[in-house]
């Protein structure tokens, strides 16, 4: 053991040297910086990575090299546990301590995390690695890869692949293909036979039609997207646009679609297309269309989660299997989805805080949860005892033939779902199943509730820290005053609802407003946010509508 430490730490100096003396926290989204701040970081990841398989008895890790949404020049890095879910919360200390660790320190604290962990230095460990499309991906792989290898863990590189698939490969390996064969073949077929099963001869169904305008923010998912159009054939028409040839995330994607509320660049205007965005690592997905009058519609993971819930919920009736569905979401989730799951639906609905770990672990206690973030990032869970139910019911012919329907669709869904964690081209096929069961437009979707005009800006603090919440991040504790402040700006407006929280990556700080028009949720927005400004140590220019 303290052979190896050492060479690590000795290698970590001489190859991988501290470069950035502010420290870094691990948090929802991993390590994310600038690219050129990372090299020593990923190294470590990777020495961590080896230390984390071991502790799991040799169990597949997976090590993710992504930025997500975030600009071309950003990168970063994030470990997936045995199932596919994320690092488990007490590792994340781990992972902050070693980052920002001095060289000098690497490996006393090498050491206090094998002997926190018991380590077993006999026990196997296997990384699988992963990369988006950055130009700095390559050679933060061979960082981490460097730190995996030195460590004597074993290296499964996927090379380039979206964020979703890497979950996926990992939870295939740990269950000896439970999920499908770990490879890019057994992914894509699996999801693609239960979508055409779902599907069945009929491609168009009432006013629905199978095809879409597919922005991919030229990044990973529009070249994955390419590959799974091979698996689909004439089930889905998908035109791609930003495929790659264009700046990541610049003026397209999801993310740039749900904050900007307008269309992505690149992407031509066809009065009421059905149009989809994905981020940059494909785990965030939206829908939306423009009108006559060239105003876009947004069908943001709200709409999402809302559309699933219904089409779920009367599957779930229909199998009379007793099954539990609940639905998970957050505090930026639209005032009016709350109200129609609860109200029309009847469905549980519980509020987390913020980050993918907090939905995915609230819906684990449904038999049937689903979780949508507002930005499109989300999926359905179904528990072992409700898939063990709905597969073993989908083999009983004896059952009425509605029941036996019901159940056997339930059954394909569970094929086609990426349960992992959030999959923008598993989402998209899920999505497409409910929409052409139901005969829907991307009109008729929409018109299942009106959303509360919202907006959302940003406000760059000297110090993120300054701001404390709780309530599912619905209320401010800190710093003294800020909440009084939001309170009464809400009482002001009609339907009005405002609440801010820290990014976990940058110092801003996110503000959210809704309210009973767009001009009144402009205001709300602009005044919260020159409360903060003003309360919490803002910097730069003041608040403004981007």
């Amino acid at each position: 053991m303290a052979k190896v430490l050492d060479n690590a730490s000795k290698l970590g100096l001489e190859k991988y040297p501290r470069q950035e003396s502010r420290d870094i926290l691990y948090g929802t989204a991993g390590f994310r910086t600038r690219a050129e701040n990372l090299p020593h970081i990923l190294y470590r990841v990777g020495l961590l990575a080896v230390l984390r398989s071991k502790s799991k008895r040799g169990a597949a890790i997976g090590l993710m090299i992504t930025a997500s949404h975030n600009p071309e020049p950003d990168n970063g890095v994030k470990l997936i546990d045995p199932f596919g879910e994320m690092l488990q919360q007490s590792w994340e200390k781990f992972a902050t301590r070693l980052a920002n660790a001095s060289d000098t320190e690497l490996y006393s604290v090498l050491l206090a995390i094998a002997e926190a962990e018991s380590i077993d230095w006999e026990a196997r460990a296997l990384i699988c690695v992963g990369q988006d499309t950055r130009p700095s991906s390559p050679d933060l792989a061979q960082a981490a890869i460097t730190g995996i290898t030195v460590m004597g863990g074993e290296v499964k590189d996927y090379g380039v692949v979206t964020t979703p698939m890497l979950h996926y490969f990992v939870a295939s390996i740990n269950t000896d293909g439970i999920y499908a064969e770990a490879t890019e073949d057994g992914y894509f077929k699996k999801m693609t036979t239960a979508f055409k099963k779902l599907r069945g001869d009929k491609p168009s169904n009432g006013n629905y039609v199978p095809s879409i305008l597919f922005d991919g923010a030229n990044g990973v998912g529009a070249l994955k997207m390419k590959v799974c159009l091979s698996y689909l054939g004439d089930s889905l028409q998908v035109q791609l646009y930003n495929d790659g040839n264009g700046k990541l995330n610049h003026l397209c994607g999801a993310d740039y679609v749900k904050v900007q509320q307008c269309a992505p660049h690149g992407v031509p205007r066809i009065t009421n297309a059905r149009c989809v965005s994905v981020d940059g690592d494909a785990d965030r997905i939206v829908y939306y269309y423009t009108d006559e009058c060239d105003k876009l519609h947004l069908l943001d993971g709200d709409r999402i989660a809302t559309l699933v819930a219904d089409y779920l919920m009367e599957l779930v009736q229909k199998s009379n299997l007793g099954l539990q569905l609940g639905l998970v979401q957050t505090a930026y989730a639209n005032g009016s989805s709350t109200n129609y799951i609860s109200k029309t639906l009847k469905a549980p609905v519980a509020c987390v805080p913020t980050g993918v770990k907090h939905l995915h672990q609230k819906a684990l206690e449904y038999d049937i949860g689903i979780y949508f973030e507002a930005n499109g990032h989300g999926t359905v869970i179904f528990s072992d005892f409700a898939t063990k139910r709905i597969c073993c019911a989908a083999e009983e012919p004896s059952l009425p033939k509605k029941q036996l329907c019901a159940i056997r669709t339930l059954a394909a869904i569970i094929e086609a779902i990426n349960q992992t964690v959030g999959d923008a081209i598993s989402d998209l096929l899920i999505l497409e199943t409910v929409l052409h069961a139901r005969g829907w437009s991307i009109q008729d979707w929409e018109a299942a509730y009106t959303d509360l005009p919202n907006r959302q800006l940003k406000v760059t603090l000297k110090d993120r820290r300054v701001i404390e919440t709780t309530d599912a991040e619905r209320k401010s504790v800190a710093p003294p005053g800020l909440q009084d402040q939001i309170n009464l700006f809400v009482r002001n407006v009609p339907n009005g609802r405002a609440f801010v929280r820290p990014s976990g990556t940058e110092d801003i700080v996110r503000v959210y407003a809704e309210a009973d028009t767009q001009a009144n949720a402009d205001q709300l927005a602009l005044q919260v946010a020159s409360a903060v400004y003003q309360l919490a140590g803002g910097v730069g220019s003041p608040p403004a509508l981007e």
